[in-house]
Parts: C-alpha cells; structure tokens; sequence
C-alpha cells in the first residue's frame, strides 16, 4: 500500500514539471532547457510502461518508497560511488556476483533508483543478462526488447528503451533471451554501445546488471568497459574463496567494492 502511494505521488509530481522530451533532444535543445536551470526529462517518446507495485514489493524494489527503511544503506552506496568519481569521473557501474541469486539484479534496480532520486541527473539501468532478462520481471513491467534486438535486428538504442513511470529513470530490459549471449556482450559492437550511453548525456548514470562471474563469461567481457565495478555479496552464503576467485577474474583498477546484501 505505502509502495503504491508512492508511485501515485510521484506520478501527480511529474504531471506539474515542464520538461524536456527525452530521447529525441539534441545537445542544442539541453542547452535551452538548461539555460535557467537543470530540466529533468520526460518520455513521452520513449515506450511507456508501469510499475507493477505488488510485484516490485515482491522482489524488494524497496527505493520505490521514500520511506523505507533501507533507503539510507542505498543512499550511503550512492554517496561511496560519487565520492569515487571526485579523481576519475564514473558515469557507468556493472553490478555482477560470484554466483546466482545473491542480490545482484535487487541492488542495480535499488541503487538505479535511489540515483534518480539526486539532482541534476538521470539513470539509464541496462540488462545484461540476456539469458534471462530480470530487470523489467522484478518491476512487473511489459517489455519484449532489449540488448538483442539492437545486436541482432539493428533496433536503434532509442527504441529500446523503457520508460517505468519514475522520474529520471529508464531502463533496457526485455522478455526475449539468447544462448550465445557472451559472443554479443564481448564484440566490438557492445563496445561502442557501452561508449554511446556513457557520452550522449552529461548527466546520466547507467547501471549494468551482468551475469555472475564464476557461472558466465559475460562479466568479464564487459568489466574493462566500464568505469566502475561492483560486486554483490550475500551475507552467510557466499564463501571467502568464491569471493577471492571471482574479483581476481576483474580488473582491479575500476573495481569499486563489495556490497554485503542480505545482512541481518
């Protein structure tokens, strides 16, 4: 129920802002809007989608409510990341794990939306897990295209992407799924991909959720790409040597830390 309002709130909140369309601005069109002050975007040409409140509770979307109770330990995760970006800029973060299930797509779509929640900035979260997209199942968004139909079918990056309902947040992430996906994830094309959503807007963040590191080859492809790496740990489960082994497989110059989840 508290989630619920939360999204009612926020959706009365835009409909009072006078934005900018996002996704079809030019460099020009940002200058305007920006000339008497930062403008958040809107999506009206983006695909518009809505959070499914129930199934975000489900699966611990807890930053949608500004009152819940963990929404300090994200905002501290946050204020650790921009604190690092004061010697080398960070505009893009991997989330990825040792293993499967330990929080790791949870804590990309939490810090994605606390982000948000900063000024002057938006937050493009990215699914990389493409054989078995999990971003827009824990929202309980509709969603069918994602990072494969741009590798295999040429979809431009604007028309894949997903507007959620929450202010300076959209995501890429869809039902479609891919076996070889390391071969897409490693090619010279998701390099540029990478490079593309990290220089066309000054003020985004985007978030990576990539497969574990010790059960695919995914994550190791794209953690050079990136400006900064975070690994998820889960408390009482993974093992120290899990842990060693797998941020060993990482490049030690963008790796970011640790984020102990499920801590009680």
């Amino acid at each position: 129920m508290k989630l619920r309002k939360a999204l009612e709130k926020a959706k009365s909140q835009r409909q009072e802002n006078k934005v900018l369309e996002a996704g079809t601005e030019t460099e020009t069109d940002i200058r305007k809007a920006q000339k008497n002050g930062w403008a958040a975007p809107v999506y009206s040409r983006s695909r518009p989608c809505r959070i499914n409140p129930e199934v975000a509770e489900r699966y611990r979307s807890v930053c949608l409510n500004p009152s819940a109770a963990e929404i300090e330990q994200y905002k501290i995760l946050r204020t650790h990341i921009k604190n690092r970006s004061a010697s080398k800029p960070i505009k893009t973060v991997m989330l990825t794990s040792a293993w499967s299930q330990e929080g790791k797509t949870v804590t990309c779509i939490n810090l994605g939306l606390v982000f948000s929640r900063s000024m002057n900035q938006t937050v493009l979260l990215v699914d990389c897990d493409l054989k078995g997209q999990d971003i827009h199942r824990y929202l309980g968004v509709e969603s069918k295209n994602s990072l494969i139909d741009y590798f295999l079918d040429d979809m431009p990056l604007n028309d894949l992407i997903v507007w959620p309902g929450v202010d300076k947040l959209t995501l890429i992430s869809g039902s479609r799924t891919i076996m070889d996906s390391s071969e897409l994830l490693s090619s010279h094309l998701m390099a540029k991909l990478v490079q593309e959503m990290k220089d066309r807007y000054d003020d985004r963040y985007v978030f990576f959720d990539a497969p574990p590191v010790l059960e695919r080859s995914e994550a190791i492809s794209l953690a050079p790409l990136m400006d900064g790496v975070i690994m998820v740990v889960e408390a009482g489960k993974t093992a120290k040597k899990d842990i060693i082994k797998a941020a060993n497989l990482l490049p030690k110059e963008n790796f970011l830390g640790f984020v102990l989840n499920k801590q009680k």
